[in-house]
């Protein structure tokens, strides 16, 4: 395995577990995220159990080896995830601390897609 495949599954994998992290508690209508996305941000309840669902099965396509159209996919959904998550803090006037973990999520992201990218095009000069 060469340098570029090993950085690769790190950093993806390492993002593909916090995404796992924050996805089992919106699935579960855990407590703090009931209070933090219905109550603080405003959601619907029925958003948890959506954007939990689709986070667990973005990190799933994240890790599958293959796939690369969905792999594509599932970094453009946790963009939007993680940028929207931004945006819905600092709609609700939350201070910029709160948005220092979604980004970190958002480096490991563009980092794990560039690295994406970078063994792709080394796969295709072999």
């Amino acid at each position: 395995m060469n340098r570029t495949n090993i950085l690769y599954w790190i950093v993806t994998g390492v993002f593909a577990l916090l995404m796992v992290a924050s996805a089992i508690p919106d699935i579960l209508h855990a407590p703090d995220a009931v209070t933090l996305i219905v109550n603080h941000l405003g959601y619907p309840p029925y958003f948890l159990m959506y954007i939990g669902v689709a986070k667990l099965f973005g990190a799933i396509a994240l890790v599958i080896p293959g796939f690369p159209r969905v792999k594509e996919w599932a970094f453009a959904g946790f963009a939007f995830d993680l940028v929207s998550a931004m945006y819905s803090l600092f709609s609700v006037g939350d201070p910029i601390m709160q948005w220092l973990p979604l980004s970190i999520g958002l480096v490991l992201l563009f980092a794990a897609h560039s690295l994406h990218h970078r063994r792709l095009r080394e796969r295709a000069r072999a």
